[in-house]
């Protein structure tokens, strides 16, 4: 296993959140997430880097004190270990821009505000349901996003979680029965996502370029046309779930019809207002 530490001279959220983000983008890998928050001292800078020397692991961090980036920078090139500074370079360039210099006040940036805590939320909730994960507790997704693989799932689903909606997303995989939790969701819940054959085959053969080896017949358009009509059969069994087709449309579009379709009136409005 990869492990990963994230790390803070405060709560280490901020670290977390951005390298779960950015795990979403792989495909499923045994990695780790550690985070150390709190962290405020050389001693504990040299522990942690010693850590992750010795499981192989790297190391995120979003220090404010410029005296504990240098220090993890150096420690971690003395250990062979790598270091990603999130905050360092961003606070430099806002020290030229607005000429003066950075507070250097742990979790003074961090806006806890009840909707930046709901976005957080609904993100945590996204990452924990993709690719059917977890789908004991679907019922507290307020969009469930269902479709064969390569149908744009995950982007969107991460995409519309940074606006604030709980989402899990459920392949459906020929011959295999969906989970039975996600037919007994309510009205304006669920929907499914559909796909030209073709267009899907030049996306699988896209991936299996960049992945190597992956199953006989994933980009046959013989084979997806078969993976659709078990997909459309799925969709039968509840004729109110909505289905929005994802060829040629890019996410920022395939979302806004997503959510006009499952909204509320007052959900909407809400977001025409921020937007």
């Amino acid at each position: 296993m990869i492990n990963i530490y994230t790390v803070s001279d405060a709560t280490g959220t901020t670290a977390e959140r951005v390298v779960r983000a950015a795990l979403v983008q792989f495909e499923s890998q045994d990695v780790g997430v550690i985070r150390y928050g709190g962290v405020r001292n050389p001693q504990q800078v040299r522990e942690i880097v010693e850590q992750a020397s010795q499981t192989g692991g790297i190391i995120v961090h979003t220090f404010v004190f410029e005296e504990l980036r240098h220090l993890m920078l150096t420690e971690g090139r003395q250990a062979n270990v790598v270091t990603i500074d999130l905050m360092g370079p961003l606070l430099a360039r806002l020290s030229e821009l607005l000429a003066t210099s950075p507070l250097c006040q742990p979790g003074d940036f961090l806006p806890f505000d009840s909707s930046y805590m709901e976005r957080i939320d609904a993100i945590d909730y996204t990452v924990r349901h993709d690719d059917g994960k977890n789908v004991h507790d679907l019922d507290r997704a307020e969009i469930v996003l269902i479709g064969v693989s390569r149908t744009s799932k995950t982007p969107l689903s991460i995409y519309l979680a940074y606006r604030g909606w709980k989402v899990a997303n459920i392949p459906i995989v020929l011959g295999i029965e969906p989970p039975a939790q996600l037919f007994k969701l309510p009205r304006r819940r669920v929907v499914g996502l559909i796909v030209k054959p073709e267009r899907l085959a030049e996306l699988r053969k896209a991936r299996i370029e960049r992945m190597g080896t992956l199953p006989d017949g994933y980009a046959d358009v013989e084979h997806i046309r078969q993976e659709l009509d078990y997909a459309y059969h799925v969709f039968a069994r509840r004729r109110d779930w909505p289905l929005v087709d994802v060829t040629t449309k890019p996410i920022e579009e395939t979302a806004s019809e997503v959510v006009a379709l499952i909204s509320k009136p007052a959900r909407l409005a809400s977001e025409q207002d921020a937007g």
